[in-house]
């Protein structure tokens, strides 16, 4: 019996030939970190520490084989010197000013990729005062949502052509916009295109980046927790088009600590009747979190973890009454420097109670530009794949995975580490690993 499953003969990829250009709505904290990292890796002064792209291996065939090549060399990846940036922004900074201001890398690091973020210009955005509260800026498009659907499926050809890319992808890192559900507009892309010439209100700028993506072909992440492409018209677009989706809400500081040590609770069967989590954050993203609306939609996402890894309804003796709360809390002191405490209520052999406490003090945007850098590079290998609407196996790098309509999230991080490797062997035709390993020992 083997500790590999058998995998089909692969897929055809085709080459990462030409240049990738990468296009963020929102140039702010985390865009201009990823950026100005990428700048740095291709200059030689930095590594990029937390890609999996650039640094960690894949297992091929047994242990015994031996076979354990870089990500990078197993399947075509773009390569960094091949990326080029854009995107836009409601403030009206090149990258160089924006990463200025938002105070995560040191000013000589900044200095040295000063040149290449100056050319980096932020087009005017998509915004709603409606959807994000708290903040505003002039550098926005006017007219009906229609219009401005149409100015940015403008933006994105005349970056592909001013800038030679053979291929494109978009990603979101702006702000969270408030919490709101799908509506009657979100259901067909009849609906969503007459939603969009009637300027309808449910219909939030996220959305109209997300559907100008897809309509031009071009592959689109979600970084944030907003309703965007994971609404009915969106997914039927993406698979429609061929285009490679994923989401939503980057998985950076506290939740990544949930997705490691829930998974821990549950494998040993111990209990736990509280997690209480609260934040401090002084960036723009704490301020937008301020507003109740905005959190809510961020407070979704990071309250749904538990209850998927822990699953109550089968272990309601052990995690049934299990008591979590959530809190972000607006300080500038912290700047991106952001403060994660966690009190953990567990119970153990005869239901005696045990504490466990986490303070993470961590930098968001350094912990989120290497997953943008993951993300951009394995959604346009996926399209390369002929892969086209969800792509659950990058549930890894999400809160808020998302999945098949009526399929849950899987959120356990070592689950979601072995899906995405699998799917990589699958495309080269390689054996799938169980980790059975009976044949060792026949």
């Amino acid at each position: 019996m083997s500790e590999n499953q058998s995998s089909s003969k692969g897929v055809t990829i085709a080459p990462a030939e030409g240049k990738l250009g990468i296009l963020i709505p929102g140039i702010g904290a985390v865009s201009t970190t990823f950026m100005a990292g990428v700048e740095a890796i291709k200059q030689g002064w930095a590594a990029p520490v937390g890609s999996l792209t650039q640094l960690a291996t894949v297992r091929l065939g047994k242990r015994t084989d031996a076979r354990t090549p870089k990500i990078k060399d197993f399947v075509p990846l773009a390569n960094l010197e091949d990326l080029v940036f854009g995107g836009w922004d409601i403030f009206d900074d090149n990258a160089f000013e924006a990463a200025a201001n938002a105070r995560v890398l040191e000013p000589a690091q900044l200095e040295k990729v000063r040149e290449p973020l100056e050319k980096i210009k932020p087009m005017a955005a998509v915004f709603d005062r409606e959807y994000v509260k708290r903040i505003d800026g002039p550098n926005v498009k006017q007219g009906t949502k229609w219009e401005k659907a149409l100015a940015l499926i403008a933006d994105i050809e005349k970056f592909r052509v001013d800038n030679g890319c053979a291929r494109l992808v978009m990603i979101w890192c702006g702000s969270t916009e408030v919490f709101h559900r799908a509506a009657a507009v979100h259901q067909t892309i009849e609906s969503f295109e007459a939603g969009l010439k009637a300027s309808d209100p449910d219909i939030a700028p996220s959305q109209i980046y997300a559907y100008a993506a897809i309509k031009c072909g071009v592959p689109f992440a979600n970084g944030a927790p907003n309703l965007t492409h994971d609404i009915p018209c969106l997914l039927d677009l993406a698979r429609d088009n061929n285009v490679p989706i994923c989401g939503k809400d980057f998985k950076t500081g506290q939740t990544f600590m949930k997705t490691l040590l829930a998974p821990g609770f549950k494998a040993r069967m111990l209990g736990m009747t509280g997690w209480f989590s609260t934040n401090i954050l002084g960036n723009r993203d704490g301020e937008v979190l301020e507003d109740p609306g905005s959190f809510k939609t961020k407070e979704e996402t990071k309250l749904s973890v538990l209850d998927q890894i822990l699953q109550p309804n089968l272990y309601p003796e052990l995690y049934g009454n299990l008591f979590h709360s959530v809190k972000i809390n607006y300080y500038p002191p912290r700047g991106d420097a952001k403060e994660g405490w966690d009190n953990i209520d567990i119970f153990g052999w005869l239901g005696y109670p045990m504490q466990i406490k986490v303070d993470f003090l961590c930098r968001d945007s350094i912990l989120a530009a290497p997953l943008v850098l993951d993300l951009v590079l394995f959604l346009d290998l996926a399209q390369r794949a002929g892969m086209r609407g969800i792509q659950e196996w990058l549930s890894f790098y999400f809160k808020g995975p998302m999945t098949a309509p009526g399929l849950y999230p899987e959120h356990d991080i070592f689950i979601q580490l072995m899906k995405l490797k699998n799917t990589l062997r699958w495309m080269r035709g390689e054996d799938l690993i169980t980790h059975l390993g009976l044949e060792y020992y026949d």
